[in-house]
């Protein structure tokens, strides 16, 4: 069988939306791959933190030996996307961390954990996100140059392979969601929350982080944005 073309990347696979981010991940073009021990650090070229709950996802890193491993690796330079739970691993400051907390880091951030409310206060909204116009693939729906009439060329559609346009909103699902108090200067905001002001999704480098969890939805436009990250990275 031929190997697959995409960048490896792997997926932390202590807890959370494991298999939920690998779907998303070979969608995107990746070679997806779970990761569970240090030593298989040295195979990937980027890695997923989902979601899930950060202080077990904490506990769970000390266990099995991958805080220091994991600290070290992002240190140095591996890409890294943290969704919901993995926000606040990414973190470098959390406002309201349990007695003890420890953070991954990398991102010049202060985070507050559970900030949007309980389970029961789960939502999704439709926020706007920078970064992601030149995830549309204009190029699969003919040439504007060679047409004549735009209304016969399907309005020069700039719709993805999955369907995406980078001008439509993100659904984004919010679940016990952090959000981000504070960012330094070598942060970008991407994405806000409209309902409340808050910044849901940041950039530092090769780190992205995001509040909610786009695993959760058809739309692959943020994971797509991570694998390029990893590929101009390698």
């Amino acid at each position: 069988m031929k190997p697959p073309a995409g960048p490896v990347i792997g997926v932390l696979a202590l807890q959370g939306d494991v298999p939920e981010h690998l779907r998303a991940l070979e969608a995107a073009g990746a070679a997806p791959v779970a990761v569970r021990r240090p030593e298989e650090l040295d195979r990937i070229g980027g890695l997923v933190i989902p979601g899930g709950e950060s202080t077990t996802l904490w506990r769970l890193s000390v266990a099995f030996d991958m805080l220091d491993p994991l600290r070290k690796f992002i240190g140095e330079g591996l890409p890294a996307f943290g969704s919901c739970a993995g926000m606040i691993m990414l973190a470098d400051r959390l406002t309201d961390g349990v007695a003890g907390q420890q953070t991954y880091g990398g991102i010049d951030m202060t985070v507050r954990r559970n900030a949007f409310g309980r389970q029961v206060d789960s939502f999704e909204r439709d926020i706007t996100l920078a970064g992601l116009d030149s995830y549309g693939d204009s190029d699969s729906y003919g040439d504007s140059d060679s047409c004549g009439d735009s209304d016969s060329c399907g309005d020069n559609d700039t719709r993805n392979a999955n369907g995406d346009d980078p001008a439509d909103p993100f659904r984004a699902v919010f679940i016990r969601a952090p959000w981000v108090e504070q960012i330094g200067p070598g942060v970008s905001i991407l994405g806000t929350d409209q309902g409340t002001g808050r910044i849901v999704a940041v950039r530092q480098g090769q780190l992205i982080a995001t509040a909610f969890h786009p695993e959760l939805t058809p739309d692959r436009r943020i994971h797509q944005l991570f694998v390029d990250i990893v590929k101009d990275n390698t």
